[in-house]
């Protein structure tokens, strides 16, 4: 007391000061305990689902799913890698050509059809249409997009056609 005496401070003003710095805290404490009971409050409702589960079940579930997807999506993954190695033997590129074969016949009822696979390996059929003998048709085989036979114009034009045609796989 004597501290406050040398100072000139009248105890009083202290202990109301004092009084008055602990009713503040108290009441700032009232409120952060309101605070923390709503909290709670919240907290049990979040933790709670409508049907009794706890957030941490439904965690778990979520956790099962998406390791269920992950396989799923590895197994579509070989799946795809299956298909697009399958995908180079499958005749993908195609090149026709229609023509006369023998120009006093008109109509065009002849063709050249060439089927590639993505390596361009694959094989030309040339069907010749002449009424009077019938119609003939010839097999070429194509590796690497040549032929080892010699082609036609029209066996050429269809072999091209389908070398540039976009393939299934690209």
């Amino acid at each position: 007391m004597e501290v406050f005496d040398s100072l000139g401070i009248d105890i009083g003003y202290v202990l109301l000061g004092t009084m008055g710095v602990a009713l503040i805290v108290s009441i700032i404490c009232i409120i952060l305990l309101c605070k923390v009971h709503s909290l709670k409050k919240k907290y049990r409702s979040f933790m709670s689902s409508k049907s009794g589960e706890s957030l941490e079940d439904e965690i778990h579930k979520r956790f099962d799913e998406i390791s269920s997807l992950q396989t799923t999506t590895q197994e579509v993954k070989n799946q795809i890698t299956k298909i697009n190695s399958t995908l180079k033997f499958v005749y993908q590129k195609i090149g026709i050509v229609k023509y006369d074969a023998f120009s006093e016949m008109g109509g065009k009822l002849s063709f050249v059809l060439a089927l590639l696979t993505e390596d361009n390996n694959g094989f030309l059929i040339n069907s010749m249409h002449s009424s009077r003998e019938g119609c003939y048709t010839y097999v070429k085989e194509i590796i690497n997009g040549e032929s080892f036979v010699i082609l036609s114009e029209e066996e050429k034009t269809a072999l091209k056609e389908a070398i540039e045609s976009k393939s299934i796989h690209a």
